[in-house]
């Protein structure tokens, strides 16, 4: 959050607070849960198969949104043009395998 100063000659500085460790061991612990919430899954043996690559399909977004948001920093301001090449690297990549698939099953 960005806090307001003021100099003597009137202009406003702008500072932004320090992110502290805080926010970053609550997202670590957040992706260790995550982590062992899939293993569990994928352990225990008597979940059924369809549900558990489900569980492990949003476990996996997830742990994507998380990486990229804290780890990677794309939350901050001024990550706009990475943001939208990863976007972008997410539609063909989605639109590749959507085109190999269709390809392979084609009758």
């Amino acid at each position: 959050m960005a806090t307001e100063q003021h100099s003597q000659e009137g202009v406003v500085k702008h500072r932004h607070r320090h992110e502290g460790p805080q926010k970053h061991i609550v997202v670590f612990i957040f992706s260790i849960v995550l982590t062992l919430i899939a293993f569990a899954a994928v352990a225990a043996g008597g979940v059924n198969p369809a549900f558990a690559v489900v569980l492990l399909l949003v476990m996996a977004v997830l742990q994507v949104f998380v990486q990229m948001g804290f780890w990677m920093h794309l939350k901050d301001r001024g990550h706009l043009i990475p943001i939208i090449f990863m976007i972008g690297g997410f539609f063909v990549a989605g639109t590749s395998i959507i085109m190999a698939l269709y390809w392979v099953w084609w009758d």
